[in-house]
């Protein structure tokens, strides 16, 4: 039986898991030990490298841990519609001087990362994309782990509910980065946060936390009062010291050259939300629906365009709450936020 209750945070502020650079150990362990919940983003990693972080982080904090596990989901993407995508970006590739990736699917190593917190024990492992089956939530629960799964719509939380989990993040559509949605083919829900926040209270008997575009003290408080325990946020410390946000990333937030966020396909196949740069501009009409092969088609693109200092062909994740971001160590940034 899972031990952990988030109801017993001291500081209600959950800080995200941001896949592919921005969670490292130091962050999640920072946002623990500064009475909130920090999570690592097992997405894109070995399970090897998984568990070197958690080791890592654990070594940082005595305080409860989270680890965020993307849910396998299949591919809606058809070879036609990613070789269409692969010529649309061979000027790209010529830009940068790199040979696009190779398309391919994949579940994330999901069996291996599932052993790997089992192993280590977390104190919480929360979903993406989808959902682990009752067998799998219930091996974790009997480990001491509590689950929590990531929802965008009220009949995914319901699902979830059915399924076993101990609390949900409800997750708006203000978020940064890919959006939680179960159904790879579906456009993401437009249901305002207040609004699907209020529809999964009204329906469900578990612990909720608030997610998406949420980045001050104001916006915190606002989900609190409407019956959530905790706030998660991402996009409020993407500028921490303790962040992996690239150079690229930090300077984007900072930039006045940007002006608004968009959600896009045209980085990995899937939704999300980013600042819009030339390449979502003039790409995203095309680009299909398809994770992960649209991820592995654009990652060497990506990097070259951050190797290169430029953030016009990377994609910058962001929530729409971008612009008050702040730098600084978490602690101090925690300290903002009461």
């Amino acid at each position: 039986m899972s031990t952990f209750d988030i109801r017993g945070l001291r500081r209600p502020v959950v800080v995200a898991p941001m896949a592919g650079g921005p969670s490292t150990p130091e962050l999640a362990a920072a946002g623990s030990n500064a009475g909130g919940l920090g999570f690592l983003a097992a997405g894109y990693l070995t399970a090897e490298g998984l568990a070197e972080k958690i080791t890592a982080a654990r070594g940082l904090t005595a305080e409860p841990l989270g680890v965020n596990l993307f849910a396998p989901q299949p591919s809606v993407g058809t070879p036609e519609q990613i070789r269409a995508y692969a010529e649309e970006l061979a000027g790209e590739a010529q830009r940068y001087g790199v040979a696009l990736g190779e398309p391919r699917y994949d579940d994330d190593a999901w069996a291996a990362k599932l052993d790997a917190v089992f192993d280590l024990r977390p104190e919480v492992v929360s979903f993406t994309f989808g959902l682990p089956s009752e067998p799998e939530i219930a091996r974790l629960r009997s480990a001491g782990i509590s689950t929590a799964a990531t929802v965008t719509t009220l009949d995914e939380a319901w699902l979830a509910v059915s399924r076993g989990v101990d609390a949900l993040t409800v997750q708006g559509p203000a978020a940064g980065g890919h959006r939680g949605t179960f159904d790879p083919g579906a456009s993401p829900g437009s249901q305002s946060l207040d609004h699907l926040l209020a529809d999964v209270l009204a329906s469900v008997d578990l612990p909720v936390v608030a997610a998406g575009g949420l980045v001050s003290a104001d916006d915190i408080a606002g989900v609190l009062v409407a019956g959530a325990v905790a706030a998660q946020l991402g996009t409020a410390f993407l500028l921490a010291d303790e962040s992996g946000s690239s150079p690229v990333h930090r300077a984007a937030l900072k930039s006045h050259d940007f002006t608004e966020t968009v959600v896009t396909r045209s980085f990995s196949g899937r939704y999300a939300r980013g600042l819009r740069n030339r390449f979502i501009t003039e790409h995203d009409g095309q680009a299909p629906l398809g994770y992960p092969e649209i991820h592995y088609l654009t990652s060497p693109l990506r990097k070259a365009s951050v190797a290169a200092g430029d953030p016009q062909a990377t994609n910058v994740w962001a929530g729409t709450g971008w612009r008050q971001a702040r730098t600084g160590s978490v602690a101090e940034i925690m300290t903002g936020l009461a």
